[in-house]
């Protein structure tokens, strides 16, 4: 297989066949590479797109995170987020010059910035130090219990099932991958009978785009807590009644992985 031809996940890949970033080039083949222009998240939250004009979310930056951008097109510009990879358009509105390295992060839910949001200075009791982590994602995750779900979303306003697995692992200072798939790659795989509190359990479905998949994390061996459309927030729900439905919609059986 030659370097062109290498398995990149157009997801976390920042590059287009007219167009890819200048650490890429003899790995990815485009028409043209270049350096992207690092800037921040300035808004609480803000999409990331799919298109240049309209399009669905794939994924959301949170205050203070970097987008390292690439194209700029309309009122949109082209790049990748950091924090997790994604690639997309986002409202040039919302970001703005330069990414800083970050003093702190918000460690509450009901801040007037998202949690997880990256500030300047630890000045505040709704703050901890860079460096400074929770110890549990899944009580990191029972706090949000109540947030909205929002397909695309990924903070303490609204969220969906991913993106509350992902900010509750950030929130401990652990790897925290976007989508389902990538989820069900974590820690290690383990037997349902042997699931326990703080577990993740994911289920894959075969359809296309990035929502493949759902994630929620294992309360206990009847429950599961999770952000569900189906209920239209985070909540905590009985394994056998998700795991009816998820079933009649055609996702596959559920895996159980030890983080």
């Amino acid at each position: 297989m030659t370097a062109a031809a290498a398995p990149f996940d157009p997801r976390t890949t920042l590059a287009r066949p007219d167009l890819a970033e200048q650490a890429l080039e003899g790995l990815v083949r485009a028409d043209a590479y270049r350096a992207a222009r690092p800037m921040r998240c300035t808004a609480p939250v803000a999409d990331i797109h799919d298109d240049a004009v309209g399009g669905e979310p794939v994924d959301e930056l949170i205050f203070g995170e970097a987008f390292d951008v690439l194209e700029s097109r309309g009122d949109r510009v082209w790049g990748q987020a950091r924090r997790d990879g994604v690639v997309g358009w986002v409202d040039r509105a919302a970001l703005s010059e330069g990414a800083p390295p970050p003093g702190a992060s918000v460690s509450a839910v009901s801040s007037a910035l998202p949690l997880n949001a990256l500030v300047a200075e630890a000045r505040g009791d709704d703050l901890r130090p860079i460096g400074s982590f929770e110890r549990d994602p899944l009580t990191v995750a029972e706090r949000l219990l109540g947030v909205p779900h929002r397909l695309g979303a990924r903070s303490s306003r609204a969220t969906d099932c991913c993106g509350l697995v992902q900010q509750a692992l950030y929130a401990c200072g652990r790897a925290a991958p976007r989508y389902a798939d990538q989820q069900a790659e974590l820690g290690d795989e383990i037997a349902r009978a042997d699931a326990r509190r703080g577990d993740l359990v994911v289920w894959l479905h075969p359809g296309a785009g990035p929502w493949n998949g759902h994630s929620a994390f294992v309360l206990d061996a009847q429950r599961v807590l999770h952000a569900t459309g189906a209920h239209g927030a985070v909540v905590i729900e009985p394994l056998a009644e998700a795991e009816a439905r998820y079933a009649a919609e055609g996702f596959s059986a559920p895996r159980f992985r030890r983080l």
